[in-house]
């Protein structure tokens, strides 16, 4: 298991510690995430970073169906419905939320200041989310996947020398982050490599809309495509792997080359 799934479980576990002082009473944890299945959302099912959560809480006395309840939501790609989610899981005040991707924080941040929220997110600090990394400050802990601005600007140029002679580049990420501080970085970037740059951002997070942003770029044939790591991506990599090598596309889903151009 890699040292960060592990962390994750490890964290995301750890914060329902304190709780144990109401002995005899199961504990609620709300787990919410934009995109997966909720019936995916389970120790066998939802990748390494669940496995490793699951883990940790056996390992800490906590069981599920015994001395634990898990309250399981998805917004299944739709945005729209963040807001939503947020108003009705605070409203059953459970001991535990946890979440990911900066949009859903800032929904559940709105809604409240006393749940403990464990959440993934892409550069919290620059977002606005916490006061530090060291010390976040509020009721929001977690991990962050963003080992900083600059990194985005070091994955393009990564991806021109894996890819030789790449003079176009498709982006393929959420509103936010494009929009955001490492969207800029990696038009900077873009622009001294002598890239060109299209965004391919998503309407709703769904396995249609990720099927037509490909068809698309199969259509513009970019000479690669670089995907960010966001939580209604990651939930349909295994799709995107998929379509990337149907359509010939060479892609970077953060540092990883996943699939290459096939001759």
């Amino acid at each position: 298991m890699r040292r960060r799934d592990f962390t994750a479980g490890l964290l995301l576990a750890t914060a329902i510690r304190p709780a144990r002082a109401q002995r005899g009473t199961p504990q609620r944890i709300a787990i919410f995430h934009p995109a997966i299945p909720v019936g995916l959302l389970t120790e066998a099912g939802g990748g390494t970073a669940w496995r490793a959560f699951f883990g940790e809480l056996r390992r800490l006395g906590y069981v599920e169906g015994q001395n634990l309840i898990i309250e399981r939501y998805s917004a299944e790609g739709h945005h729209e419905r963040y807001a939503d989610f947020a108003r009705e899981i605070v409203a059953r005040n459970p001991d535990l939320i946890v979440t990911g991707t900066n949009p859903v924080v800032v929904a559940f941040k709105a809604r409240t200041s006393t749940i403990p929220l464990v959440a993934f997110m892409l550069d919290p600090l620059k977002a606005g989310l916490i006061v530090s990394l060291a010390r976040p400050g509020g009721n929001l802990t977690g991990i962050t996947l963003d080992a900083g601005i600059e990194i985005w600007g070091k994955r393009l140029a990564l991806l021109k020398e894996a890819v030789s002679q790449t003079a176009s580049v498709a982006f393929l990420g959420m509103r936010d982050g494009w929009e955001g501080s490492f969207g800029q970085a990696l038009r900077d970037v873009s622009s001294q490599l002598g890239i060109s740059l299209v965004s391919m951002v998503p309407n709703i997070g769904t396995t249609a809309e990720i099927e037509r942003l490909f068809t698309e770029m199969a259509a513009r044939r970019p000479e690669a495509v670089l995907i960010t790591g966001e939580g209604d991506l990651y939930a349909h990599r295994q799709l995107i792997a998929e379509l990337a090598l149907k359509h010939r596309l060479p892609t970077m889903v953060r540092t990883a080359i996943t699939s290459m151009l096939v001759d």
